[in-house]
């Protein structure tokens, strides 16, 4: 399991045939990106900042990926979430989960992205028309992250 916060841009498609490629056995990658929309609540979004608590955020992540794990019979999984200045149509996050079998791989994928986005400590600022907002989670959000709990 590799989890990396990072300032720099990522190449998905080099990282999953990298998840994908190291075991013979792997038969299902499901992957999700991540990013940055031109519009949020109606306002043009010019740019956004990410930040995070070093240390924490990404103990927060690694839970998060053990918790999936601990769920599904996955093989491997990646998480990365970039931090700092970034523009609409950035990537913020890739999640990419190896397992035997598709479905494995999906309901991990799908997990992963919904605790990340209520659970992980990023914090995100918008630069919009009408000047700079702090981003909190959508209520949509709690909602897909607590369905999990009745599964």
């Amino acid at each position: 399991m590799t989890i990396r916060v990072q300032t720099e841009d990522f190449d998905a498609g080099a990282e999953i045939n990298r998840l994908r490629l190291q075991r013979p056995d792997i038969g299902a990658v499901a992957a999700f990106i991540g990013q940055v929309r031109d519009l949020n609540q109606g306002d043009a979004v010019a740019g956004m900042t990410l930040e995070h608590y070093p240390g924490m955020t990404e103990k927060a992540l690694e839970a998060i990926v053990q918790q999936a794990s601990n769920r599904w019979d996955i093989m491997d999984a990646l998480v990365i979430h970039r931090i700092g200045s970034l523009k609409p149509s950035d990537q913020i996050v890739l999640v990419a989960v190896a397992g035997a079998h598709r479905g494995e791989a999906f309901h991990a994928c799908e997990f992963i992205m919904d605790y990340l986005k209520t659970e992980a400590p990023f914090w995100k600022k918008e630069q919009t028309t009408n000047g700079e907002r702090w981003v909190d989670a959508r209520a949509s959000d709690d909602a897909a992250r607590a369905r999990w709990h009745k599964a």
